[in-house]
């Protein structure tokens, strides 16, 4: 990429942007392409502050920013730690900036926000077979938990 990168916390004014990138996350895990959908989910979040949105812009000399990716943050909490911890539910960076450093820059972007906001830490599932991903999230530190055993359960259509 030859333009520089610029990662910012999304609003309201970038609501367009964000619901294409979170529309083309969706699908990369399979789901159909639904705008409509994304952009109501985005927005919610949004208006209601239930997330923090980092959003990724290619910034050329002239001509307006393209925006590149994205990572949404939920504010938790941990009850072992009696303390505040974010979940990193959705990173994602589309498939003509990937391979540049964009998810690592935007992992550490995360990670600033997290202190910023006196998080404890950070947590995140992926796909068991999302290699790509596992390897850039040890690369920069993050542990895979061998402890505890996530489960799921499904509570409504």
């Amino acid at each position: 990429m030859s333009a520089p990168i610029s990662i910012r916390p999304a609003g309201l004014a970038d609501l367009d942007a964000v619901a294409a990138l979170f529309d083309a996350y969706r699908q990369f895990y399979a789901q159909a392409p639904d705008r409509a959908r994304a952009t109501a989910f985005i927005q919610a979040r949004m208006q209601a502050g239930e997330s923090v949105i980092l959003l990724a812009e290619r910034v050329p000399p002239a001509g307006p920013a393209e925006s590149v990716g994205f990572c949404q943050l939920y504010p938790s909490f941990c009850s072992v730690e009696a303390a505040p911890i974010f979940v990193l539910y959705d990173l994602f960076v589309a498939p003509e900036a990937r391979r540049s450093g964009l998810g690592a820059a935007l992992l550490r972007a995360a990670e600033a926000q997290a202190r910023q906001g006196r998080r404890v830490r950070m947590d995140l599932t992926t796909a068991h077979d999302n290699h790509t991903a596992q390897r850039l999230y040890e690369s920069l530190g993050w542990v895979h938990d061998t402890v505890f055993r996530t489960y799921t359960r499904r509570v409504a259509g």
